[in-house]
């Protein structure tokens, strides 16, 4: 039952996997304090909170695919790769503001939280999220282009 409502919250079997054991770390941890009466019911909600925990702290890290690029960029040998990936940022971070790249810079390269980047930067975390949100979907059309 677990493992099912972990599975149809995060649709991935790893993640549901870990939620699952998750969940029943969390139950014998707090063992004491828990009543019998409707033990379906709490494994239920402490899974629940598990995913959803789960997707909010992705939503706070960059992506997968963001750190693939930024890896990918880095670690380029050939001249000629390297000057693509030169071209490809150009293109990416021209017409931008120069606080939309130190946004990007601190968020995805520093790893920093949404809320620290947007103390270092002087913005609302909204602000910050709009602004690479944008920018991340103009890399992506960049990459599809």
């Amino acid at each position: 039952m677990v493992l099912r409502r972990c599975r149809q919250l995060l649709k991935d079997e790893d993640k549901a996997l870990d939620a699952m054991q998750e969940t029943f770390v969390r139950l014998l941890r707090n063992r004491e304090r828990l009543e019998a009466s409707g033990p379906s019911s709490l494994l239920y909600r402490i899974a629940t909170n598990v995913c959803l925990n789960v997707l909010r702290g992705e939503r706070r890290r960059p992506q997968a695919g963001d750190e693939e690029l930024l890896l990918t960029i880095a670690s380029l040998d050939e001249h000629e790769e390297r000057s693509a990936a030169r071209s490809f940022l150009d293109q990416l971070f021209g017409g931008e503001r120069e606080s939309t790249r130190a946004m990007a810079t601190l968020h995805y390269v520093d790893g920093l939280t949404l809320e620290e980047t947007a103390a270092q930067v002087g913005l609302s975390v909204s602000g910050v999220r709009k602004r690479l949100r944008g920018l991340r979907a103009k890399g992506l059309a960049l990459e599809e282009g």
